[in-house]
């Protein structure tokens, strides 16, 4: 099935001439649980990755606060969770699995990262795929150390053109890590139907100006129909765009975030987002999506239910990804 953003309700480039010429192209993802292969887009689902090359991997120093949690004991609690009534035995067991394991059991060494999307060229032209690339594949070490990272191993992108993996070398079941810090951050295996939506820049990319006449005209205006929550950035999991509005930091924005490896000034290149749409952004419910639907498919979530940016640098997207927290 597609999915369909809905009219937005107004021109804004009518109410604000300022903003005419600063509309971006972003796709959205639009993830739902399902059964993807390695031949196609997805959200936690299997890579097109070579049986003879090591699996990505993090050497940093991890910690877990709330306890560890092994892969398999998050895919019991999801399908626990998706049964709706309980038996004693699962309430037993979901008691068990929260509960979580002792952190000193998390071996050393480097950790195996867990799938977080792979992205085709295909399905998302507003990616910047380096020359002779046609496959972006992002992991990420499902700890919390994940946010606010600039050129670490925590959040790695792998390149590569498809054709180079023929059939009989993709690697048959990727390595997964002996436990995880967080089920939040093991993103649940999701087929995408994406779709190109045209954005405009949130408030912290504006002009002191710009931003006041928007604050004004958002007074005459309903809760969902304002600026920020209708009519510029996109919610929920999409590719290039505008950057999310920041939300717990700074009114004036973020700083520059600039690549590890060189001056360059990182451009957003993926948005993991932990609602699709919610109160404020109502008006981006896709139209195939019935009232009431679930707007958090992915089971992912960064922080208390913020945004993660991932900025790739322009220069060479190559380069290690900077991660903010917005």
């Amino acid at each position: 099935m597609t999915r369909t953003t809905p009219p937005r309700p107004l021109d804004v480039a009518s109410v604000f001439p300022e903003l005419a010429g600063m509309s971006r192209t972003a796709t959205r993802l639009h993830p739902r649980p399902g059964e993807p292969t390695v031949h196609e887009s997805s959200v936690g689902g299997p890579l097109l990755w070579p049986a003879g090359e090591p699996w990505a991997s993090c050497s940093q120093e991890h910690y877990a606060p709330f306890g560890l949690t092994t892969p398999e004991e998050v895919r019991t609690l999801r399908r626990i969770r998706a049964l709706g009534v309980w038996t004693d035995e699962d309430h037993a067991e979901v008691s068990r699995i929260n509960a979580g394991h002792d952190p000193s059991l998390l071996p050393e060494g480097p950790h195996p990262l867990v799938p977080v999307a792979q992205l085709y060229a295909r399905d998302v032209p507003d990616l910047p795929f380096p020359e002779g690339t046609d496959l972006l594949q992002v992991l990420w070490c499902p700890f919390i150390d994940i946010v606010d990272q600039s050129g670490s191993e925590a959040v790695q992108l792998h390149w590569r053109r498809a054709a180079d993996v023929p059939e009989a070398e993709v690697l048959a079941a990727a390595p997964e890590p002996a436990y995880v810090g967080t089920y939040k951050l093991v993103p649940v295996p999701c087929v995408l139907h994406p779709e190109q939506v045209l954005e405009y820049p949130a408030a912290h990319d504006l002009d002191p100006g710009s931003v006041g006449r928007i604050r004004r005209w958002n007074e005459d205006r309903g809760r969902g129909m304002g600026y920020q929550g209708a009519l510029s950035v996109a919610p929920g999991w999409k590719a290039g765009g505008w950057a999310a509005p920041f939300t717990f930091r700074d009114s004036d924005g973020p700083e520059e975030l600039r690549c590890a490896r060189c001056p360059a000034v990182g451009e957003p290149l993926l948005t993991l987002d932990h609602n699709e749409w919610n109160p404020e952004t109502e008006s981006w419910r896709p139209v195939e999506e019935a009232r009431g639907a679930s707007a958090t498919p992915t089971d992912v979530t960064v922080g208390r239910g913020y945004t993660l940016q991932v900025y790739a640098c322009p220069a060479d997207p190559r380069h290690p990804p900077v991660t903010v927290m917005q």
